[in-house]
């Protein structure tokens, strides 16, 4: 077992750095691009944002004003209902996604390059596994 989670720290380590590498080139924190990443499926509340990036609202809100700031992403109020806000990326972010031609996903996607599909799909199946156990239980 003590083996598992050597791997398991192993691996985080190994993705914190080439993700704060990659990412750090434009400025940005892995939270950040994940979120933009995220938003470039379209705007949503905060909520389903922090659903999409695992992270707790009040987190994901606090990456979202360091984004505002930065001007890559902005908060829009709905006019139906003034109590929904929703979070878009901006024309910006898209401007240096297209310059950079790679979000979270197709970096991620790189990384992995260089496994035989049946690798790939021995690893999904561990960390799927490994996701299953450690995911919180429902209570009937």
């Amino acid at each position: 077992m003590d083996s598992i989670l050597k791997t398991y720290l192993g691996v985080t380590q190994h993705f914190s750095q080439q993700f704060r590498v990659h990412f750090g080139k434009m400025n940005l924190t892995f939270p950040q691009a994940l979120t933009l990443s995220a938003l470039a499926d379209g705007p949503m509340p905060i909520s389903k944002l922090a659903e999409k990036t695992g992270s707790a609202n009040s987190t994901t809100s606090g990456v979202v004003d360091r984004l505002e700031r930065l001007g890559l992403a902005r908060r829009i109020r709905s006019t139906a209902d003034h109590r929904v806000i929703t979070v878009e990326a901006t024309e910006k972010y898209y401007a240096m996604r297209k310059q950079t031609e790679m979000g979270v996903s197709e970096y991620f996607d790189g990384l992995l390059n260089g496994l035989s599909p049946q690798e790939k799909e021995t690893v999904l199946n561990g960390l799927s596994l490994l996701d299953k156990v450690l995911a919180p239980q429902e209570e009937d």
